[in-house]
C-alpha cells in the first residue's frame, strides 16, 4: 500500500456522500500493448482526461483473473489481475498515479458467485466430501431427475445445472459457468473478506458490490411463486426474459444477507475512509431493499436500484416519483443514481433516441443527475453523448444478448470502445481491430473533437461538475419538489445556510416558467441561458434554470 500517494487526498469518511464517481469498463477504455483489449496501463495512461473531469472517483469493472465467458464478472482468482489487463504491479502504479491527481479508486466485487473454473468450485464439485464441498449451492435432483425448484437464471433457463460427479445439481443465478457461492457457510464468508482486505491492503478506496441482493438463497429451496403479469416490468431483465415471470423472493433478497453486510461494514471500518456502493437488481422490490442494506450506518453506505437504468421515459412525473418512493423506502439512506452503465443501452439512446437536438438533451440530462439527492455514477463516453452502438450479430460478444438474439441484443452495444481521437484508427483505443467494433459515430464525438469547445458535451460535464462542487447543497442537501406540470420538472435543493432552485425543460420546445414564491438570485457558471422577465423565466428546449435563495 502506497500510503505517499494518498496524502493528496482527505481522510474525510464521508466523502462517498455526493461524490461523482466515474465508471470505467477495462476492456473497452484503452488498450496499451495492442491486442484490441482495454487494460490496467491503458487506464492509467488515461486517468488525467478522468480528472480533468473533475470527478471524486472511479469505479473499475472487474480485472480479476478469469476465463471471460462473463468479461470478468466470473471470477477465477479474486487476488490477481488477469494477464489481458496486466498485473499486480500494474496495478498498484495505477492506484498510485490516480491518488497523485486526487481519484480514489473503488473496485468491482463479484462474489455472489465465481467462475466455474475457480480451485474452490473445481474442489467443491469434486465430491461431497471434501473440504469445500458446501462451499457452492448444491442440491439433489427431484425423484424424476428435473431440478430441485423452478428458480430461474437471470440469463435464461434454470438457475439448475447438473454436475456428474457430484451427481447433483448446483446454482447458478447467471451463467451456467457463473456457479453461486454458499453464504450460509461461515467458512466462505471468512475468505470472502480476506479478498476485501487483501484489497483494502494494496490501496483501494472502496467497492462496487456487483448483485448484492444474490448472496443468499433459500435454504429450504422452496419455488418462487407466479408474479402477475400486471405487476412484472423490464427494470432488471428484458421483457422477453421468463425470469420476469416469478417474484423472487426465495433465489434472492434473503434477510441473512443483512447480518453479513455488517461483517463486511465492520472490515472497512478497520480502514480509513473507505465506501462501498451496492447494485440492488430487483424489479418490485428494489427500493425497499436499498432502504434495508443502506439503513442503520452499519451495512451499505450507498446502494442503487434500476429505476434509472430500466427503459421507462424519464419524466419529470418519473423523477418526482423515484426520489419520493427511495426517501419512502431508505429515510436514512443514501442512493447512488446512474443514467447510464456497462448492462444498459446508452440512455441518450435509451431516452434520447429520436431528439434532434442530441447534444442539447444530453446535457439537460447530465445536469439533471448531478442535481439529484444522492452520489453519482458517470458511465464512461457517457461524457461524449455516446449513442448505444448497433451492432450486428457475427460482432456480438455478450452471452446474454446472443441467447435473447434479436428481441434484445445484450449489452455489448453500451461496451464498445472510448474514443480518444478521431484521427487515428480505431478511435485512438487501439492499434489493431478491438473486441468489439468502433462505430464511425463515436468517432465524430471522440475527445479531441470535443476538446476545448466550450459548446461541446464534455466541456459541459467538466464545467458542471465543477458548478456542482460550488454549491455543497448538490451533493448533500434535502430535497423537495414543487408541483410539476408539463414537461418542467422543479425542485429545490436546501443545505445549511443554502437553498437553491433546479428547473428543467424536459422538451423540445422553448417554455414560460413562473419562479415559486422567493427572492431568486440566478447562478452561473452551469452553461445553460434563461432570459428573465421579474418572476417569468423563458427557458429554451432542453434548457435549465438555477437560482439561489437570497
Amino acid at each position: 500500500m502506497n500510503v505517499a500517494s494518498q496524502s493528496i487526498l482527505t481522510a474525510d469518511k464521508d466523502w462517498w456522500r455526493g461524490a461523482v464517481i466515474y465508471q470505467i469498463y477495462p476492456r473497452s477504455y484503452q488498450d496499451s500493448n495492442g491486442d484490441g483489449i482495454g487494460d490496467l496501463k491503458g487506464i492509467t495512461a488515461r486517468l488525467p482526461h478522468v480528472a480533468s473531469l473533475g470527478v471524486d472517483a472511479i469505479w473499475i469493472s472487474p480485472f480479476f483473473t478469469s476465463p471471460m465467458r462473463d468479461f470478468g464478472y466470473d471470477v477465477s482468482d479474486y487476488e490477481n489481475v488477469d494477464s489481458i489487463f496486466g498485473t499486480l504491479v500494474d496495478f498498484d502504479t495505477m492506484i498510485a498515479e490516480a491518488h497523485r491527481l486526487g481519484i480514489r479508486v473503488m473496485i468491482d466485487l463479484v462474489i455472489s458467485h465465481s467462475s466455474d473454473q475457480h480451485p474452490w468450485f473445481v474442489q467443491s464439485r469434486s465430491s461431497k466430501t471434501n473440504a469445500k464441498a458446501d462451499w457452492y449451492v448444491w442440491a439433489d435432483a427431484k425423484p424424476d431427475g428435473t431440478p430441485p425448484n423452478n428458480w430461474l437464471s437471470i440469463f435464461g433457463g434454470s438457475a439448475w445445472a447438473w454436475d456428474p460427479t457430484r451427481m447433483q445439481y448446483y446454482l447458478h443465478n447467471f451463467l451456467t459457468s457463473q456457479p453461486d457461492m454458499n453464504l450460509h457457510n461461515p467458512e466462505v464468508q471468512d475468505r470472502l473478506l480476506d479478498v476485501v482486505r487483501f484489497w483494502l491492503n494494496r490501496g483501494v478506496d472502496g467497492f462496487r458490490l456487483d448483485t448484492i441482493n444474490f448472496y443468499f438463497h433459500d435454504p429450504l429451496l422452496r419455488d418462487n411463486p407466479a408474479l402477475a403479469p400486471e405487476r412484472r416490468n423490464a427494470s432488471t431483465a428484458p421483457a422477453v426474459n421468463p425470469y420476469n415471470f416469478q417474484e423472487h423472493i426465495y433465489d434472492k433478497n434473503r434477510p441473512e444477507n443483512l447480518a453479513f453486510l455488517k461483517r463486511f461494514r465492520a472490515v472497512l471500518e478497520e480502514f480509513p475512509a473507505i465506501a462501498a456502493v451496492g447494485e440492488v437488481g430487483d424489479s418490485q422490490r428494489g427500493l425497499e431493499i436499498v432502504g434495508e442494506y443502506t439503513s442503520g450506518n452499519d451495512k451499505m453506505h450507498m446502494c442503487y436500484a434500476f429505476e434509472f437504468l430500466a427503459p421507462d421515459p424519464l419524466t419529470p412525473e418519473r423523477v418526482e416519483e423515484v426520489m419520493e418512493d427511495f426517501e419512502a423506502a431508505a429515510p436514512d439512506g443514501w442512493a447512488c443514481w446512474a443514467f447510464s452503465n456497462h448492462d444498459v443501452m446508452r440512455h441518450v439512446s435509451r431516452w434520447g433516441g429520436l431528439v434532434a437536438d442530441h447534444d442539447a438533451f444530453a446535457k439537460l440530462y447530465a445536469s439533471l443527475l448531478m442535481t439529484l439527492r444522492g452520489s453519482v455514477c458517470l458511465y464512461q463516453g457517457e461524457e461524449l453523448a455516446l449513442t448505444e452502438a448497433d451492432l450486428a450479430y457475427q460482432d456480438l460478444q455478450d452471452p446474454y444478448g446472443i441467447q435473447f438474439w434479436p428481441e434484445f441484443k445484450g449489452r455489448d452495444g453500451c461496451r464498445t470502445p472510448m474514443v480518444w481521437d478521431s484521427h487515428v484508427a480505431q478511435g485512438g483505443f487501439s492499434t489493431v481491430k478491438p473486441w468489439l467494433p468502433v462505430p464511425v459515430e463515436h468517432i465524430l464525438r471522440a475527445v479531441n473533437v470535443q476538446q476545448g469547445d466550450e459548446t461541446s458535451v464534455l466541456e459541459h460535464y467538466r464545467r458542471f461538475i465543477a458548478f456542482r462542487k460550488l454549491h455543497p447543497a448538490f451533493a448533500k442537501g434535502e430535497i423537495e419538489f414543487e408541483e410539476t406540470e408539463g414537461d418542467i420538472l422543479v425542485f429545490t435543493r436546501d443545505y445549511s445556510d443554502e437553498k437553491l432552485l433546479c428547473i428543467f425543460n424536459m422538451s423540445p420546445a422553448e417554455t414560460s416558467v413562473t419562479l415559486p414564491a422567493g427572492e431568486w438570485q440566478a447562478l452561473t457558471g452551469h452553461g445553460f441561458n434563461s432570459n428573465n422577465y421579474g418572476d417569468k423565466i423563458d427557458i429554451p428546449a432542453w434548457g435549465a434554470y438555477f437560482a439561489r435563495l437570497a
